[in-house]
């Protein structure tokens, strides 16, 4: 498939430039599979699409403070970095800016020297391997904790208030580099009412990481390489999935991060296996789903692997009308916009 078919005009001032308060009150665009029927709600609403004997699967990774400003210790230039995945002890694969003054074997000095990084070596998707040192002897996160920003995406252009409000509220097992987005609307009390109405909220793990931020280039898309994710599924969590769908209940998928999880660890049967891993998964249209019924997710950027996966699901016509419908109705897009509920 060509990239130009996932194109989509979207006017600036729909880019949402900070979240809405409450956390639920964000618009939902209802999307039905079946037919393409659309309908306009609240996502407080989401309850009334839900049934007894469903089961609401969620992304519990949790963002770091992953962009750190530094400069470069030979000449004093700036340098930005973004930790994008962990592969050793204190050892980060990163984007960094300018990279072009980062060879191997730079030192980048961060803060007052509490944290230095040495390039180890360059990255095939462009970044730099680095291996951090904490030459105070102090705690690697404790350090990051003090020195990093959680780093919100390049469309947001106001700073955040509270930084907290880039977290999912059931987020807790520290690793990402974005927020799974789809996430944000929920709030306790949505959730205990969710559960209250006999629907199961059942956690996994994927550390959000590069292909948040990076594009697709390809023009066959076919030929675009994902970046690879940790993901992690518990023994419990695959076996209530598996004994809900078995009792004719629905896995509804909070976001494409639990998407890509939930397909990378079914097998054809479509029964969740437990386990942790890497994924590469791409999902673009013409994949056969295994696992997923109904998704959850925000309005995604233009030729994006995101807007693929959803096209995947719903029918790139389907979705792209839904798209234009919200544009025409004013919706909010990215990541601190409005959801969408396909089903």
């Amino acid at each position: 498939m060509r990239l130009e078919e996932f194109d989509y005009y979207l006017p600036p001032e729909l880019i949402a430039q900070e979240p809405l308060e409450p956390r639920d009150a964000s618009r939902l665009l209802i999307l039905h599979r079946s037919g393409g029927q659309i309908e306009h709600r609240h996502f407080y609403d989401l309850p009334a699409y839900l049934r007894p004997g469903d089961v609401l699967v969620v992304n519990n990774t949790r963002v770091i403070p992953a962009r750190l400003h530094g400069y470069k210790e030979t000449t004093g230039a700036k340098i930005e970095v973004l930790l994008l995945k962990e592969v050793g002890l204190r050892r980060w694969e990163v984007l960094a800016r300018p990279a072009r003054r980062l060879p191997v074997g730079a030192r980048v000095i961060f803060g007052q020297g509490e944290l230095v990084g040495e390039v180890l070596a360059p990255t095939p998707a462009g970044g730099r391997l680095l291996q951090f040192y904490c030459p105070g002897g102090d705690d690697f996160r404790t350090v990051l904790g003090k020195l990093g920003q959680v780093p919100l995406p390049p469309y947001i252009r106001r700073p955040l208030e509270r930084a907290e409000r880039y977290q999912t509220v059931y987020a807790r097992q520290e690793g990402s580099a974005a927020a799974p987005t789809a996430g944000l609307h929920f709030t306790p009390e949505l959730l205990a009412g969710i559960r209250e109405q006999g629907v199961q909220v059942v956690e996994l793990l994927l550390h959000v990481g590069l292909d948040t931020f990076r594009p697709v280039k390809e023009e066959n898309i076919e030929e675009h390489r994902m970046h690879s994710e940790y993901y992690a599924v518990e023994p419990g969590a695959a076996a209530a999935i598996n004994k809900a769908r078995a009792a004719g209940g629905r896995v509804i998928a909070v976001g494409t991060t639990v998407v890509r999880t939930l397909e990378t660890v079914a097998g054809p049967d479509g029964k969740v296996h437990a386990g942790s891993g890497w994924t590469d998964l791409f999902i673009y249209p013409g994949y056969r789903f295994k696992a997923v019924d109904c998704l959850i997710t925000n309005f995604h950027l233009p030729k994006s692997t995101l807007l693929m996966l959803v096209c995947a699901f719903a029918g790139r016509e389907k979705v792209l009308e839904a798209y234009r419908e919200a544009i025409k109705q004013r919706y909010r897009f990215f990541s601190f916009g409005d959801a969408m509920l396909i089903i």
